[in-house]
Parts: structure tokens; C-alpha cells; sequence
């Protein structure tokens, strides 16, 4: 997988998707491996991430996905163990640009991803 790369936080509300959210969410632009199960068939679609929160990431993808959807996802990040596999549910889809909050994450994956966003906040 690519590198990623580090900024600013995002604080600015995705268009037309008002929920509050729990957690800042931070720039993070790295390569993203997408895949649903729809009609007996898994897609697989590729992109780059833009944001990554606690409970979520955005990204912009390959192919278009439907809000509500499941997925398998997979992305490199800045702290051990470098990789954060996890499934997530679509949030939002516009066109090619998502919204995704993770789901049945482990103790270890909410600590990494709270990791993760300390070190995004820190650079």
C-alpha cells in the first residue's frame, strides 16, 4: 500500500451529511482497498482516504457504493501494526466520495485508531 500523509485537522461538515460527530476527524490521505458482497458477487474497489476519525474514515473510491451498505476495508496508517482492516458501514455515498463508520471493532482496533489520531492531531 502507498504512503500516507499528514495535515491539518478537518473539521468541516462533508455536504449534505449533518450528523454530529463523535470524534474530530483528521487528514489522512493514503491508499484505501474497498469490498462489498452484493448479488452473490464481492466487488473490490480502490481509492485514496481524505479523513479518518475514531468511529469512521472518508474516502474517495473507484467505484460507487450505496448508503448502508457493508464493507470490508483496508488502509495504511502511521502506528503499529501499519494496516487497519476493519468492516464498515456506508454512511453516505456521493458519487464516488464516501462516508464509512466502522463496525464490530476490537478493543485493539479502537485503541490503534485512537493512536492513530493522536499521532494525526500531534503533526
Amino acid at each position: 500500500m502507498d504512503n500516507y500523509e499528514l495535515a491539518e485537522p478537518n473539521q468541516t461538515p462533508t455536504p449534505g451529511y449533518a450528523h454530529a460527530r463523535r470524534f474530530p476527524r483528521w487528514h489522512l490521505d493514503s491508499r484505501i482497498q474497498v469490498s462489498v458482497f452484493r448479488e452473490g458477487v464481492t466487488a473490490s474497489f480502490w481509492g485514496r482516504t481524505n479523513e479518518l476519525g475514531e468511529d469512521g474514515v472518508g474516502a474517495t473510491l473507484s467505484g460507487e457504493l450505496v448508503a448502508g451498505e457493508v464493507v470490508t476495508m483496508e488502509f495504511p496508517i502511521p502506528v503499529a501494526p501499519f494496516v487497519m482492516k476493519v468492516r464498515a458501514i456506508v454512511r453516505y455515498s456521493h458519487g464516488l466520495r464516501c462516508g464509512f463508520e466502522f463496525l464490530v471493532v476490537t478493543g485493539e482496533q479502537r485503541e490503534t485508531l485512537r493512536r492513530t489520531c493522536e499521532v494525526l492531531a500531534h503533526t
